[in-house]
């Protein structure tokens, strides 16, 4: 299940990154298939290229650094 924050779940990332990466879609049109922007398809796109199938699985949405945060 993805959880609340993402826009489509890991198994439509992986058609829509195969799509992009084995059929050679151009990424705008793929993007609007999916309703996706292309910066998101793009990004899905090549994490298949580097990761494969696994890197289709949602990952958190919080931040990773707080450069501005206080220090206790």
């Amino acid at each position: 299940m993805s959880h609340a924050n993402a826009a489509l779940t890991p198994r439509a990332r992986l058609r829509l990154a195969k799509l992009i990466v084995e059929n050679h879609w151009p990424v705008g049109p793929a993007a609007k298939m999916f309703m996706v922007s292309p910066v998101t398809a793009r990004k899905w796109a090549a994490r298949y290229r580097t990761e494969g199938p696994a890197g289709m699985t949602d990952r958190s949405s919080r931040p990773q650094s707080m450069p501005r945060k206080t220090p206790p």
